[in-house]
């Protein structure tokens, strides 16, 4: 039974163990696939905090805390576009709502968790066009009141501006590389001419400071023209949904939804423009043109990899555990539209073989993790998702 911060029951999200499929074959190991959370509305990501406590979100708008059996949706969060919540009631629509969450490395000194999520405009603003007010990707922090079932010291570090109309690409995942950074991207917001341009944070790698405010060392600062976006690390992404550091050189690896094919795997450097929408590997939706100036184009970074089907790729993990000793270093990335789980072997920066798994099993997969048991967890994003873990079958 789930309990909200006023005590509200929601009765269709519940803790399980139950085995899905047993002895599923894989290249390297034979695996169970467990349901360890059910009933959950478009969950979007998974974390966990230090003393094994889960974190999920759901996309209408909740963040629930899971402790054992009991799973409590935490309330104060900040208003959100495209939240149905009684808390949250500002509508945005779209592929908006509550994001990614992220627990601090140093959660046991500061209790901070990370977050993303489609903040509203101010609906005046937009009044000729109403009910089509802007939003903008925001990342804000808090800390866990467990004993009032809230969040405390809420603070949104930083909100993409200007905001644009409501609906898709928000980027989302949030990464900490260390130094007291983080690192997360904001899509394109369905606007291609956002990429390219410096002045405008849509379709960027973004790099704060931990308490917000751009990193000193981002490559746009003190550049001419003066109004430069300080805050951009990289640029030229359409929609990274998937963000992972190495576990070996700690460099940052992203995907990125191409548009009608093309989804690509690279990695990000200070600095770098990864080309949508001059560069592309996929066509358009309803003439299936090609965009902009071909595969490649001087100044421009090449991915490591691409789909050339449209597979929509959306949460990464690099495995690091020795639950399947031969997955290690593996890069594992979710499927939404395709609805599988790809194993990608990487040498250096060149993949050298790709399995796929799961495939039609467990439906859109949002999210995939590593957590704290060494499990592969996997989240589905549906009306009615859930939470899976990977267990080796000989565990």
């Amino acid at each position: 039974m789930l309990f909200g911060a006023a005590g509200t029951a929601y009765a269709d999200v519940s803790v399980s163990e139950d085995t899905i499929e047993a002895g599923y074959q894989s290249e390297e190991a034979n695996f169970n696939i467990v349901q360890v959370v059910s009933g959950l509305e478009h969950p979007w990501a998974v974390a966990w905090l230090p003393d094994g406590r889960m974190l999920v979100t759901e996309r209408p708008g909740r963040l629930h805390l899971i402790d054992g059996d009991e799973v409590i949706a935490l309330g104060n969060l900040p208003t959100i576009a495209g939240s149905d919540s009684d808390e949250t009631p500002v509508e945005g629509g779209g592929q908006g709502g509550l994001l990614d969450v992220a627990v601090h490395p140093d959660y046991d000194e500061n209790g901070w968790i990370y977050f993303t999520f489609s903040s509203p405009g101010d609906p005046r603003a937009f009044s000729t066009y109403e009910p089509d007010y802007g939003t903008g990707l925001a990342v804000g922090r808090a800390r866990i009141d467990t004993d009032n079932g809230e969040l405390t010291d809420v603070e949104t570090l930083y909100t993409q501006v200007p905001r644009t109309h409501p609906g898709a690409h928000y980027g989302s995942r949030i990464v900490f590389p260390g130094n007291g950074e983080i690192i997360f991207p904001i899509g394109d917001r369905n606007a291609q001419n956002l990429p390219q341009d410096l002045t405008n944070p849509g379709g960027k790698m973004i790099r704060l400071l931990e308490e917000g405010g751009a990193h000193p060392d981002n490559p746009f600062i003190g550049m001419t023209p003066g109004n430069l976006r300080p805050e951009i690390f990289s640029y030229g992404h359409r929609n990274n949904q998937g963000l992972a550091l190495h576990p070996e050189t700690g460099v940052l690896w992203a995907i990125d939804h191409g548009p009608n094919g093309g989804d690509l795997l690279y990695r990000v450097e200070a600095g770098n423009n990864h080309g949508w929408p001059m560069v592309a590997f996929g066509t358009e939706y309803t003439t299936e043109a090609h965009i902009g100036l071909g595969t490649e184009a001087p100044g421009v970074t090449s991915p490591a990899y691409v789909w050339e089907e449209n597979m929509a790729p959306s949460g990464m993990t690099f495995y690091t555990a020795d639950g399947v000793a031969e997955w290690q270093n593996s890069l594992f990335v979710g499927s939404l539209k395709l609805e599988q789980l790809h194993r990608l072997v990487l040498d250096g920066e060149n993949v050298t073989h790709e399995e796929i798994l799961l495939t039609d099993t467990l439906g859109r997969i949002r999210d995939v993790r590593q957590g704290p048991d060494g499990m592969l967890y996997i989240v589905t994003d549906e009306e009615n998702g859930g939470v899976y873990r990977l267990e080796p079958e000989d565990a």
